[in-house]
């Protein structure tokens, strides 16, 4: 049995914060209902992803850029491997990141996002669904804030401005030219803060415990589906785990059909240092805090071991 919490974010935050920093601490991820995020926008947005998808092949390709890591527009099926996987992940996807005003002085880590023409509405639906994600996330990171003793607003300076990214997943119906023994998602961890996941209803979706079992997390229609990253779980020196999951192929008539999600992954700022909070370091523990490094040092280390830089 997995006792992953499941919150409302309309409750006051004191009420829920340790049972979410339980979660986190244990399997890393929570469930969070009454999250704001309006679901009109959500079909809006669901619509708008399945249109992209469902284009020419070489219409999407036109927006995929060279060089950027996968950073915008489009990243095409047969690219992304999870760190240390011998094939490819089963899935194409879009990113969608912060737009800052030029001049700004993180301009030079965040490229312009870049919109498909083919689809109306797409620009205004995507960037509404971002700063709603934003919104829903900053409350989670209050939650937590909360469970280590720290004030509401402890996180808000680290990831205002933070290099985040929304990202349109589509994984197509497994055909017979599938690599053997690729999977949808190969067992991977996230790189960034905390990550908000949108669709995770649909069947698939595992986290491996601290036993080493894979369990199926699950998760209501309409729920978000929270997770710790890499980043969190440095800052809290692994008291907060960032916990390696994937997304299995299904079997029978759900292999057939596609699967589609919208992760958001919320970044810290490019600039933050990222160091071991000390009411996270025990004295005389066996193994040293990490050292301290930069959240863009610690993405572009990243993304080169995920094949993406």
């Amino acid at each position: 049995m997995i006792d992953i919490a499941s919150v409302s974010l309309a409750q006051p935050l004191e009420t829920i914060a340790d049972e979410l920093g339980r979660s986190f601490g244990e399997y890393g991820f929570a469930v969070v209902r009454d999250h704001g995020i309006p679901q009109d926008l959500i079909d809006r947005a669901e619509a708008a992803s399945k249109a992209f998808f469902a284009l020419p092949e070489e219409v999407k390709r036109r927006y995929r850029i060279a060089g950027n890591g996968g950073a915008r527009g489009y990243t095409p099926f047969g690219t992304e491997k999870a760190k240390d996987a011998e094939v490819f992940d089963l899935k194409e996807f879009w990113h969608v990141g912060r737009t800052l005003p030029e001049g700004h002085p993180l301009a030079e880590y965040m490229p312009p996002n870049v919109w498909p023409a083919e689809v109306e509405g797409f620009r205004e639906t995507m960037s509404a669904l971002f700063d709603a994600f934003e919104t829903a996330g900053g409350r989670v990171l209050e939650a937590i804030a909360l469970h280590l003793g720290r004030p509401r607003d402890f996180f808000a300076a680290s990831v205002t401005d933070g290099n985040s990214v929304m990202r349109l997943l589509h994984y197509p119906p497994l055909g017979e030219s599938a690599p053997e023994g690729a999977v949808r998602a190969a067992g991977h961890e996230d790189i960034n803060t905390i990550t908000l996941l949108l669709g995770a209803e649909e069947a698939g979706l595992e986290l491996l415990t601290k036993q080493g079992k894979w369990l199926p997390i699950p998760a209501a229609e309409g729920a978000l589906v929270i997770n710790i990253g890499d980043m969190l779980d440095r800052q809290t020196n692994g008291r907060l785990r960032s916990t390696t999951h994937r997304v299995v192929n299904p079997r029978g008539d759900a292999a057939r059909r596609a699967r589609y999600s919208m992760p958001f992954f919320l970044h810290f700022r490019p600039d933050f240092l990222i160091e071991p909070l000390p009411e996270c370091i025990e004295e005389g523990a066996a193994n040293p805090p990490p050292p301290p490094i930069t959240a863009h040092d610690f993405l572009m280390q990243r993304l080169r071991e995920i094949n993406l830089a």
